[in-house]
């Protein structure tokens, strides 16, 4: 394999990398969903709030590869649609963000003298559901995981390095998530309980209106497939 063909090689395995970031992070958004993690683990201890942080971000990463290589077969073996997904997971999202918008007016455990301990395996529950799905990775990310799987490229080689390109990219983000969950409550200390308590309102509210636009992408697109336009 001549000095070219390598260099070209590794470009692409770096558009790929960076287009699975590019595609991913914003809508994953770990520094957005860092005052709703620390709301949703207020009871918990900071030993036990890093634990789960990095739970969450090897669930996320796990959750992430497989959506983006074997996801769209799944999807097709029980006969579902990625319109039907983000139905579902658009109502689950928005009744999460509707019950952290409506919780009690206190501020997410910025100074606690008691935290309660919780056991391990309620810990290895909650990092899944649902601090790793669907606050974290939602229906959207793992549409756009679905996505970026979806056209797999002709011949092995080829086939193998983008898959890798994309678990090196799905990496990248799950190193996102562990970093803004795991100084969560860092970032918002130095905002204070009163800054703390608006962050976390306006962010449950924003994971709210992205529940309601979810759900309705989902909507659309099984009304568009129930009803094709016909050509003229």
């Amino acid at each position: 394999m001549s000095a070219v063909s390598i260099l070209n090689a590794l470009l692409h395995f770096g558009s790929v990398v960076m287009l699975a970031v590019g595609a991913l992070l914003p809508i994953v958004d770990p520094l957005g969903g860092a005052p709703i993690y620390l709301a949703m683990t207020a009871s918990l201890t900071s030993v036990e709030r890093s634990r789960m942080a990095k739970a969450v971000a090897i669930n996320s990463f796990l959750l992430l590869v497989a959506s983006a290589l074997i996801g769209a077969y799944v999807l097709d073996f029980f006969g579902l649609s990625i319109p039907s997904v983000q139905v579902a997971g658009g109502i689950v999202v928005c009744m999460i963000a509707w019950s952290l918008l409506n919780s009690p007016n206190s501020p997410p455990a910025l100074d606690r003298n008691s935290p309660q301990t919780a056991r391990p395996d309620d810990l290895s529950q909650r990092a899944f559901y649902p601090m790793t799905m669907p606050l974290t990775v939602g229906p959207g990310s793992i549409s756009v995981a679905l996505t970026l799987g979806a056209n797999p490229p002709l011949g092995f080689r080829s086939l193998l390095l983008t898959a890798l390109a994309h678990a090196v990219g799905i990496l990248l983000v799950a190193l996102g998530v562990y970093l803004c969950y795991r100084y969560a409550e860092r970032i918002l200390r130095k905002l204070g309980a009163t800054g703390t308590s608006v962050v976390v309102r306006l962010s449950a509210f924003i994971l709210l209106c992205i529940g309601v636009q979810i759900c309705w992408n989902g909507v659309h697109g099984l009304i568009v497939s129930g009803f094709p336009s016909s050509s003229s």
